[in-house]
């Protein structure tokens, strides 16, 4: 059904608004992409990984994430020192009972592999990859 201005102008003024107003009102308030700014799109969205360092594996909360920003957060519960590296980004040492945070932005799709760069840790099993869709 398609209704004409003049009908719809007709109706707004029967109940007591104006099209010029309403457009007013509508353009007084910025659109919300306007009011972000131009952010690129793989910041723009964001997402938390948990990451557990024990010996010799990594638990993460999530496998697999979208394109973006994802900030890995790695808590070394381990009784030696362990590290996090993925996408060329590495936390510096952990110490145990300590945490990083690590924050990488994907900007493709694909499968990304980390790992403890410490002598003999990635060999015993602290290895893994994160799937970016």
């Amino acid at each position: 059904m398609v209704v004409s201005l003049c009908r719809l102008a007709a109706f707004g003024t029967a109940i007591g608004l104006s099209l010029g107003a309403a457009n007013a009102v509508a353009a007084s308030q910025p659109s919300q992409s306007a009011a972000a700014g131009t952010v690129d799109r793989a910041q723009a969205r964001s997402t938390s990984i948990g990451v557990v360092a024990v010996e010799f594996r990594f638990r993460l909360s999530k496998k697999s994430v979208h394109t973006g920003t994802v900030v890995f957060r790695v808590v070394n519960r381990g009784k030696v020192a362990h590290d996090f590296k993925i996408a060329g980004r590495k936390t510096p040492i952990i110490k145990p009972g300590k945490s990083a945070t690590l924050r990488v932005v994907f900007r493709k799709a694909g499968r990304y592999p980390y790992l403890c760069t410490l002598p003999g840790h990635a060999a015993a099993g602290m290895k893994g990859a994160l799937k970016v869709a």
